[in-house]
Parts: structure tokens; sequence; C-alpha cells
């Protein structure tokens, strides 16, 4: 190998405990933030990709470790992307405009950046990219699925926000703890929706399938934003609330069931706080892998 080449492979990739790569040169990446990566060994062309968001306060490596999801996906053939917050506290800025605009510059550009490096380099199927968030990555995941619908097919996210929810005016620091994660923002599925359509106003393809967890008892992202996360996204999907299952995924939770549940389905989890645990079976279930 040439040495020059073997030295820009060293700049381009880092790998950490075996596990996670890190990308460095995946594109312009205008929001500063950090891609990491996971590839089966035996990755097909068309392999399905997960982007996996983790919260405030946390990493993509310690994201990683947080469930058997690495084990599951690799059992599917699907490349893992996990992003890696860089800013105050480590959480994603989900309400500045340039993140609640497509292309705007911020988190939600980078990380599409982090896909289309993935889909090119891997052969990746475009039509199969999803969302795995919790707490700030469910609140990203959200606006990820609100502003660039047209990427991503799906999302499972756990103690979050609906899209816009967040959104500060220019020069504002978001914090998602007042009012948005105090549950004072409160509006009609028409509302949430409009804001939702308003960020591709010209769109006319299928939005993302949403499956939204959220505990009863949280008390940092009170349990009122899973309300208007459902009411949000039913609006957008056209779909009613049908019915509840109880005792689903497993006791003490109750799935609740919009449409045909194909669309969009919210899990209630009894007395759970925040974050509710992530549950990666039913997210892949979910995503038809």
């Amino acid at each position: 190998m040439n040495l020059s080449n073997f030295i820009s492979g060293l700049a381009l990739f880092a790998t950490v405990n075996g596990a996670l790569t890190q990308v460095r040169n995946f594109g312009s990446n205008p929001a500063g933030i950090e891609m990491w990566i996971e590839v089966p060994g035996n990755v097909a062309p068309e392999a399905p990709i997960i982007v996996a968001l983790h919260g405030c306060h946390g990493s993509a490596q310690r994201y990683y470790q947080e469930s058997n999801l690495p084990a599951l996906a690799k059992q599917k053939g699907a490349i893992l992307v996990y992003p890696s917050s860089t800013h105050d506290l480590l959480c994603w800025d989900c309400g500045t405009k340039k993140s609640l605009t497509r292309d705007g510059g911020g988190d939600p550009q980078s990380i599409v950046q982090m896909v289309n490096y993935t889909i090119s380099k891997y052969s990746a199927d475009r039509s199969r990219v999803f969302i795995v968030g919790t707490s700030s990555g469910s609140m990203m995941g959200n606006v990820l699925s609100a502003v660039y619908p047209d990427v991503f097919a799906a999302a499972s996210v756990y103690s979050g926000v609906a899209a816009g929810c967040m959104a500060v005016p220019d020069g504002v620091a978001p914090n998602p703890y007042d009012p948005c994660g105090l549950g004072r923002i409160i509006k009609t599925p028409q509302q949430w929706g409009d804001i939702v359509r308003g960020y591709n106003p010209t769109y006319k393809g299928p939005w993302p399938r949403m499956q939204i967890f959220h505990g009863t008892a949280d008390t940092i992202v009170v349990y009122q934003n899973f309300i208007e996360d459902l009411k949000q996204w039913s609006n957008v999907h056209g779909v009613k609330f049908s019915r509840n299952s109880t005792n689903t995924p497993e006791r003490g939770y109750t799935e609740m069931i919009y449409g045909d549940g194909h669309l969009l389905t919210g899990y209630s989890a009894l007395d759970v706080p925040h974050v509710v645990p992530q549950h990666p079976k039913e997210a892949l279930s979910f995503f038809g892998l």
C-alpha cells in the first residue's frame, strides 16, 4: 500500500473498542458533529441503515452499549450509524432555524450527509433508512422525519417531543426542559401537522412511519409531550386512534394503535420515568426488518 494512502485511511477512520468506527470526512458537516459507524462483516448491497441518536450527556459509544440493537441489527445485515453531538450538554439542536430548515446548516443536514455517505460507500438501500432515538435523540428523530421525509422511512423514538416543539427565535439557545419539555406547548393535531408540512411545502411523497414510546412518570420530558407527538403524526398520516393493546410489548406498557398500526403506533409505559428503555426488537419489527 502507498504510504500516503495508508495515512489517508488512518485519517478517515478511527476504530474504538473494535465496534464503532469513526468516519471523519463524510461531507461538509456544517454542524461539526461526529459520525460513528458499524458495518457488518457480511454486508450486502442494498443493506438497510439505522441512524441511532443518543440523548443529552450521551455519546455514540455509550448509546451503542445501552441496548442489544447492535447484535439484532447485525443479524438483519443492517448498517448502524451513530452520530455523536459536540454541542453544550451533548444535546442535539432541535430548535434553531438552521436545524428546522432543510439544508440550513444544522445537525439534520450533517446527519443526512452521514446517510448519503453510507449509501454511496456501501451501496445501501436508500429506501430503507431508519431512525432510533432517545430523549434529545428522539427529538432529533422527529425533526429529521419532518424536515427530511424523503430520506427516512420510519423512526422508533423514546421520551421525546413533537417536531417544532422546541423552536426558538434566532439567537436563543434551545432548552429541552422549558417550556416544551414541561408539556406547556399544546396545539391541535392540525396545528402540529401544519408545522411538519410547513418544513416542506411542496413535498407530496410519503411521510416516515412513527413508533413512539413515553413513560407516564417522566418528569424531565413530561408525558403531555407524548400526547402532542401522537397528535402531530396522526394528523400528518391522516390516521385516527383505533384501539389499545394492554401489556404490549411487556407488562405495564399499553400499545396505542392508530389506523392499522402500520403508520403510527404509540407505547405508554406505566410508571416509567425518563427515559424509556430501548426496545430494539419492536423497532426492527416496525421497520420491517
